[in-house]
């Protein structure tokens, strides 16, 4: 729609003769653009029944992380708490580990062995190019060679696998007394720690399934929301019908679609999920809070609509604001069927008229201060 997110002045000098000048709220400019005020075009657009199912806003299974120590030993460090933002790779904690010490001396030992088999090897090869050892010793030379490789290659496996990388390797023979029992827990990705689970001095096991994790982070900026779907109404949901979520007082928090349905029956409940998954970066939803979901289903035909949020009750009369000379003026409209968030208008509204989408409450709510304030009625 080219004429979304209008500025609200662009069409102040419209003519709609059927709205009363005492009716108009007097905002303009960019008075109106701070007040959220936001135009669009009337368009026809599909529109079906809905169902209003219970749903609850849940984190995204996939932004979420249990960090637990791949080393045992004690907390020396805590360097994040419950409500820190992190992000991926900043430090959490840090571990004194008497095994992380006793792993990486053992890979300093078989490195040292490795290199003086190398070196040993190359003098037997010499010797023996000159005749003047036999080949026996060769085989020997190489047959150590080859031991001492593996066993560092061991060595250095183990380290891989308490989440020494290879820089942190060529640091470890330079290390100074004491670091190599360090071990930091860190962040493997950006979000907020919900969970912390460790205090100082306290010790740590790995590879304790029936531990808690030490720190628990979420990245919230996503959020799935779980419709229940009642066993009876599970066919008429389809994957990408609109959903809009509301507070128990029917208010739009945010709109969405269905991302997908599970094909499992909840033997309790005997409802299915279908899934919403929200961009929720304005925070708007919180994990853990239920909510009202407003879904579309079947049965849609092409008609004039709107925002819920754009029709507002004045005087008594489903309204929506148009924009006047001044400012803007509520046009009584007649609606119909109300799904996903959006609303028939039946009549009062043309394709193409220009409406306020966005800010529609603000301004029936001026409308309101201003009748109030000059003491007459409308």
């Amino acid at each position: 729609d080219d004429h979304a997110g209008e500025s609200a002045d662009a069409h102040g000098d419209d003519d709609h003769s059927d709205e009363g000048g005492s009716d108009i709220v007097k905002l303009t400019g960019e008075v109106a653009q701070e007040a959220g005020i936001v135009l669009e075009q009337a368009e026809l657009d599909a529109l079906g029944e809905s169902l209003s199912l219970p749903a609850e806003v849940r984190f995204d299974a996939d932004r979420m992380a249990n960090v637990s120590p791949r080393v045992s030993g004690v907390i020396d460090r805590i360097f994040a708490g419950e409500g820190d933002t992190v992000e991926y790779g900043d430090r959490l904690a840090l571990i004194s580990s008497r095994d992380l010490a006793t792993l990486k001396a053992q890979w300093v030992t078989a490195e040292t062995r490795k290199s003086l088999a190398a070196q040993a090897l190359e003098r037997a090869e010499g010797l023996w190019s000159k005749k003047i050892t036999s080949e026996a010793t060769v085989q020997a030379a190489r047959a150590e060679h080859e031991a001492a490789k593996a066993e560092s290659e061991a060595a250095e496996t183990e380290l891989h696998a308490v989440g020494i990388d290879h820089a942190a390797l060529e640091k470890i023979a330079t290390a100074e007394d004491g670091n190599n029992a360090n071990a930091y827990l860190t962040a493997p990705l950006s979000g907020t720690v919900i969970r912390r689970a460790v205090t100082l001095g306290g010790t740590v096991t790995a590879g304790d399934s029936s531990a808690e994790a030490l720190f628990t982070i979420v990245d919230d900026s996503v959020l799935w929301v779980d419709i229940a779907v009642y066993k009876q109404d599970i066919s008429r949901v389809r994957i990408g019908a609109p959903v809009a979520l509301k507070s128990d007082d029917g208010d739009i928090i945010t709109q969405s679609t269905v991302a997908f349905v599970l094909p499992v029956i909840d033997e309790v409940s005997r409802t299915a999920t279908a899934r919403v998954i929200v961009d929720n970066r304005d925070k708007a939803l919180t994990p853990g809070q239920f909510v009202i979901a407003d879904l579309s289903v079947g049965n849609a035909r092409e008609v004039l609509r709107v925002p819920q949020s754009a029709v507002q009750l004045v005087e008594g009369r489903s309204s929506v604001f148009v924009p006047v000379d001044g400012g803007f003026a509520p046009r009584p409209v007649m609606i119909g069927t109300t799904a996903g968030g959006y609303v028939e208008i039946r009549t009062g509204l043309e394709e193409g008229d220009l409406f306020v989408s966005d800010g529609a409450f603000t301004l029936k709510a001026q409308l309101e201060k201003d009748a109030f304030g000059d003491g007459h009625g409308h």
